[in-house]
Formats: structure tokens, sequence, C-alpha cells
């Protein structure tokens, strides 16, 4: 049997539910922005932009 203190804040779970669907929405976002930016990678490829490139992996490498 659980115990539950008068003064000690209690955890809903409702608040854990919505810490988990905060946390699976920024993984996806994040996931989005990484696709994004590989696919925004390889257009400077073919296009052969240089310093677009670098920008974008510059990018890539601190979200990442």
């Amino acid at each position: 049997m659980e115990k539950k203190l008068l003064n000690s804040p209690q955890h809903s779970d409702e608040y854990t539910d919505a810490a988990v669907a905060e946390m699976f929405l920024n993984n996806a976002l994040l996931e989005f922005r990484r696709e994004k930016i590989r696919k925004e990678i390889d257009q400077t490829l073919q296009d052969g932009n240089k310093e677009l490139f670098l920008k974008l992996t510059a990018e890539l490498k601190k979200i990442s």
C-alpha cells in the first residue's frame, strides 16, 4: 500500500502523461529538423554550393 504524506507534492498521472507527450513531440520535431537538414545538404552537394553545405553540416552537428 502506497503512503502519501500530507505536505509532499503529489505527481499525478496527468503530469507524467504531459511530460512524456512533450518529450515525444520534442524528439519528433528534432528528428524532422535533422531529416530536413540532411535533404538540404544533399541538394547543396548536387548544386555544388560549398558555403551552404558547410553551414548546414555545422547546424546538423549542433543538433545531433
